[in-house]
């Protein structure tokens, strides 16, 4: 595994740094090389010209050589004794050999003026006549001359020897070889290679030295790069119409161009000076000086304006600034009308943002005061028509004789400023009935040379000038071609007055906020409508019945209303039906949806349908609706429907709680002890999606004096929580004991109710009762019509004891056709079942039912008996004498029941029972 060292790369880095020094493409590379070439080419010469002068110096010497000692071995002390003794060359020869040795020469020979040589280094030669150009020397003029002989090139010299007289007695010559005294050369020349090489060395280190001091100062460009970066700082400096300074770490003043020393006025010497003795203002001067960036700041310099932008150079160069200098000046103006225009193009924007927040009107046209008083006027009032604040629909100008002041804004907007909610009476040649009139602006500059106004009206003007309002505005509320008010602008002495320019942003912003308002009153008016349908659909109270004590709460939501429903439908048996449901959506659909399913509910409850067969039954019915509905939006006309239900029946006789779910939240119940309880029930797709299923049932059985709760998820989910917190919140709402049910209703909603509700909130709180034993009467029946004597007797007496004896006679008709029907046409077992119920309140109502269960499932059918038949009546007298009377359907059989009141009011015991049983037979046919 490899491993990375932070070091690497930065040695790697001044590799490459080192190697690009010797690129080609860096004038430090190309000072390098040609450095390099010169210091060769030098050394080359300075060897060339050291080896011809050694051939130079070696010719040179060998004739100063060959002279000298020829020269010196002539007027040596004891040459001319020598030759003028008897035996000169015994004499002379070792001499002659001595300084041969000596002097490295080749020869030291000594002739006579006969040419017979005297003296010679090589002995062999003594004796001999030598013939060579001694004339010269024999005259006594010494010379050198030069001849290539056998052994190669040599150089010999000749003295001419004088006698005590001066004349010349003999001649001495010295030969040398130049190869003997070019050896000696020869034995300097590694010494001068040597010197040339470290002199080259040297000078290529020094050339690298100068070369990389080079790249650090031009960066690694090279000749073409520095010639472009010339003429740009050239550029810069004399061309560019933007003033440059570039300012060291300490202050001083590296450069300036000619637009920066023209902007600032500086002084010819001002480079190397520091920033703060140049005569700048004194807060340029600092931002100059200091290490803090600017960005397009504007700073006085004599009469200019400059934005002045300052940046760092470090870290990617030396401590310094660069500063650039614009003059602003000659902009200004320009600049100021574009910024009254942005900020009026803002003003627009946050308009379209603040104003129209809300669907309510008159909200709206306080948003549109409050957002012109902060930025364009002093003071704004906004009247409206009352039909537009009501939601109707507004007709044209023409004809406006009255505003309702809607909202009012500004820093004093009372007297004799309207107060908000005053119907204000329009007047001919004020502003606002000339603005409506003519649907256009109406500006008043000056409120005191306003001639037509003061004339028709100088107290209302008076006033208005008088209060210190000195301009004013006013423009009408237009929203598809129908005015909806007026909106005035007002300027207090102090401030300028509306210009031609304002009027155009006043239309525009009247304009937006017309069709804000505009917006406002539609929804107004549907939901008002929607609100009213809603409400014509909804229970408006709660039936008489004698199971549950029942309190309730309806909330539509602010956004618009919904298909949220509930119902308490009493039904036989003294047991009652609660019902809550939801329609998504909202609006008009959703409220008329809501009501076909609320009277679809009434209908399959009245025939005693099953819990799970009724929501069955209504799955079937949304289906449908959806059905149509897809076929409408086909058409672009539909809307698919959606919807929840829960379905509850009571038996206040059991405490049995049969209920049904359709995709919709489940129940609580609050015992009576406090403790709040969410039973885990099955829950059935919603309605339309149950795609024929059968719907799944629960069974609960609830105490006496407990609440049972049903409510609609707009209760406890929005968007501030989820559900899981919603129902824990609902659970604290809830528990305790001893709360009635209208008491439990108002510690939910105050508990759980929003600011603003986005879904409609249905709540059905029902204390449950319990019929006591003293208020049912039940008895077997066999199948045998001896056995209806017996019963009918022990129900007389169950009604006396209940103080019933008044309607005994009644009791006891219905009771035997009722089991008389249930013998002949039933199957067993036959059961018979009287039930009394007291309503709380009323001690002298009530009622008692009759029921009488049997094993069939045939259900009688009412019909007007023939003259001929000798049965058919009795269930015609049944349904004569109670008040209502019907079937239902168990598990086992059937249930025929009967209910009569125990209202004063009612029928009186047997009072026309002949009259009604002579009219069964008609008269013609007897």
């Amino acid at each position: 595994m490899s491993v990375h060292r932070p070091g690497r790369p930065r040695r790697a880095r001044q590799a490459r740094r080192s190697g690009s020094l010797l690129s080609l493409r860096s004038l430090a590379g190309q000072v390098f090389v040609l450095q390099l070439a010169v210091v060769m080419l030098l050394v080359a010469a300075a060897l060339v010209a050291l080896v011809v002068q050694a051939r130079r110096d070696v010719m040179a010497d060998a004739r100063h050589r060959t002279l000298t000692v020829a020269q010196t071995f002539a007027n040596a002390p004891g040459t001319v004794s020598a030759l003028n003794s008897a035996n000169p060359t015994a004499a002379l020869q070792p001499h002659a050999e001595a300084t041969r040795t000596a002097t490295g020469v080749d020869a030291v020979i000594v002739y006579g003026l006969n040419g017979i040589t005297l003296a010679h280094s090589d002995p062999r030669q003594i004796g001999k006549r030598v013939i060579g150009p001694y004339a010269a020397a024999a005259t006594g003029t010494p010379f050198t001359s030069t001849f290539r002989g056998s052994l190669g090139l040599s150089v010999i010299s000749a003295v001419p020897v004088r006698g005590p007289g001066g004349s010349v007695i003999a001649i001495v010559s010295v030969p040398v070889r130049v190869e003997r005294v070019r050896h000696r050369v020869n034995r300097q020349l590694p010494v001068l290679l040597g010197g040339a090489a470290t002199a080259l060395v040297v000078a290529a280190g020094g050339s690298g030295l100068v070369s990389r001091r080079l790249r650090r100062q031009t960066h690694g460009l090279g000749p073409t790069e520095m010639t472009r970066m010339y003429e740009h700082h050239d550029a810069v400096l004399h061309a560019v119409r933007e003033g440059v300074l570039i300012v060291g770490g300490d202050g001083r003043l590296l450069l300036a161009n000619d637009e920066a020393r023209r902007l600032l006025d500086l002084p010819a010497d001002a480079e190397r000076r520091h920033v703060t003795d140049l005569g700048l203002d004194e807060d340029l001067a600092g931002l100059l000086a200091g290490d803090r960036p600017a960005t397009d700041e504007v700073y006085l310099a004599a009469d200019r304006l400059l934005a002045v932008s300052k940046r760092l150079t470090a870290p990617h160069g030396p401590d310094g600034s660069v500063v650039t200098l614009r003059d602003t000046t000659e902009l200004r103006a320009v600049s100021g009308r574009a910024e009254q225009a942005r900020e009026r193009l803002q003003s627009l924007y946050d308009a379209g943002l603040r104003i129209g927040t809300t669907l309510d009107v008159k909200r709206t046209a306080e948003e549109l005061a409050e957002v012109a008083v902060t930025r364009f006027a002093d003071v704004v009032t906004v009247d409206l028509l009352d039909r537009v604040l009501r939601g109707e629909e507004s007709s044209g100008g023409a004809g406006i004789t009255e505003l309702r002041r809607s909202a009012v804004a500004g820093v004093d907007a009372g007297p004799p400023l309207h107060p908000v909610g005053e119907l204000i009476r329009l007047v001919p040649a004020d502003p606002v009935s000339t603005a409506l009139a003519e649907g256009r602006p109406v500006l008043i500059r000056d409120v005191s040379a306003a001639g037509a106004w003061r004339a028709r009206q100088p107290e209302s003007a008076g006033r208005i000038f008088d209060h210190g309002i000195r301009s004013m505005l006013a423009v009408p509320l237009r929203a598809r071609g129908v005015v909806l008010g007026v909106v005035v602008f007002r300027r207090a002495e102090g401030s300028p007055a509306f210009e031609d320019e304002d009027v155009t942003f006043a239309e525009e912003l009247a304009a937006r906020a017309a069709v804000c308002i505009d917006n406002a009153s539609r929804y107004t008016r549907e939901h008002a409508m929607a609100v009213t349908l809603q409400h014509s659909l909804l229970p408006r109270a709660l039936p008489e019945q004698s199971a549950l004590d029942v309190a309730y709460r309806y909330l539509p939501a602010q956004a618009g209303v919904g298909g949220d429903w509930f119902d308490v439908i009493p039904l036989s048996g003294t047991r009652v039906a609660l019902v809550v449901g939801d329609v998504v959506g909202h609006g008009l659909h959703a409220a008329a949806t809501m009501g076909r399913l609320r009277t679809a509910v009434h209908n399959f409850a009245a025939l005693d349908m099953p819990v799970e067969e009724l929501l069955g039954r209504l799955d079937e019915l949304v289906a449908q609706i959806d059905a149509e509905e897809v076929t409408a939006a086909e058409h672009e006309q539909g809307v698919i429907t959606g919807a929840t239900c829960q379905y509850a029946v009571y038996d206040p006789t059991s405490g049995r709680l049969a209920i049904a779910t359709a995709g919709h939240p489940g129940p609580a119940v609050v015992r009576p002890d406090g403790t709040v309880d969410f039973p885990q029930l099955p829950v059935s797709p919603p309605l339309g999606l149950g795609a024929g299923l059968p719907v799944e049932t629960a069974e609960l059985t609830v105490p006496e004096d407990a609440r049972l709760v049903l409510y609609t998820d707009g209760l406890i989910e929005d968007r501030t929580r989820d559900l899981g917190a919603g129902l824990a919140a609902l659970r604290d709402a809830l528990t305790g004991p001893g709360r009635t049910p209208e008491a439990t209703c108002a510690a939910v909603m105050e508990a759980m109710l929003s600011d603003r509700p986005r879904d409609d909130i249905a709540l059905l709180v029902a204390r449950t009762r319990r019929l006591g034993p003293d208020q049912v009467a039940e008895w077997e029946v066999p199948r045998d019509p001896a056995a209806v004597a017996p019963v009918r007797t022990a129900c007389a007496r169950r009604l006396a004891e209940w103080g019933l004896e008044r309607i005994g006679f009644t009791a006891e008709l219905i009771l035997s056709e009722l089991i008389t029907n249930a013998i002949r046409y039933g199957a067993e077992p036959i059961a018979v079942r009287l039930l009394r119920t007291e309503p709380v309140g009323s001690p002298d109502a009530g009622s008692l039912i009759f029921e009488v269960a049997d094993g069939s499932s045939t259900s009688p059918r009412l019909r007007r008996a023939k003259v001929t038949d000798e049965g058919g009546r009795g269930l015609f007298l049944v349904a004569r004498f109670a008040e209502r009377w019907g079937t239902r359907y168990t598990a086992t059989g059937k249930v025929i029941w009967a209910e009569h009141s125990l209202r004063h009011d009612a029928t009186p015991e047997g009072e026309g029972l002949d009259e009604l049983l002579l009219d069964q037979w008609d008269d013609t046919a007897l």
